[in-house]
């Protein structure tokens, strides 16, 4: 059954009553992909999507590198000291960090499993675009692969998209389709 009022979403079983206090100040940060191409990746976050790196982190002796990713101006919003931007991305919401393990790129085939095949996990993450037929239209241009259309299936309001490592990237818009 779909939760429709505030009241109803209180009453689903294991949602905690009140949030706690203690909890107030607390902000969603980040989700991490794996990727085995940064280069590919970038590309595809930042021209296709229109993300803005605005850090970049390599820890050589461990073997990786770290690459965060935000949908701003960048020219508006970034500071240019990297310890500026470090504690400015830890104030932002929906922060993208791409984690790319050195060598990984060499290797034939996928490398990381996407979640949507078995054994399922993990399944997409998702971008509000303001008229999604336009964004859709963008990509079909663009050349890239498509999970699920607008016309695919029964729910007509959503697209799915693929990034280089085949990660889902669910496209919506928030106001109704005409």
């Amino acid at each position: 059954m779909t939760v429709r009022t505030r009241a109803e979403l209180a009453e689903v079983p294991g949602v905690a009553s009140d949030r706690d206090a203690a909890t107030r100040d607390f902000v969603f940060n980040h989700t991490m992909l794996r990727v085995k191409d940064p280069r590919a990746s970038l590309d595809f976050y930042t021209r296709v999507l229109g993300f803005t790196l605005a850090r970049k982190v390599d820890f050589e002796q461990a073997g990786f590198s770290l690459y965060f990713l935000v949908l701003v101006d960048a020219a508006a919003a970034l500071p240019d000291a990297d310890e500026a931007r470090r504690e400015w991305l830890a104030q932002q919401r929906g922060v993208l960090e791409l984690t790319h393990n050195h060598g990984t790129e060499a290797q034939e085939g996928p490398v990381y499993h996407d979640g949507n095949s078995e054994p399922r996990g993990f399944g997409h993450i998702c971008v509000s675009v303001p008229d999604i037929r336009a964004a859709c239209a963008r990509f079909e241009a663009l050349a890239v692969p498509f999970q699920k259309r607008l016309s695919d299936g029964s729910m007509k309001s959503i697209a799915f998209i693929k990034d280089p490592d085949g990660y889902w990237v669910e496209i919506i818009q928030p106001a109704p389709l005409d």
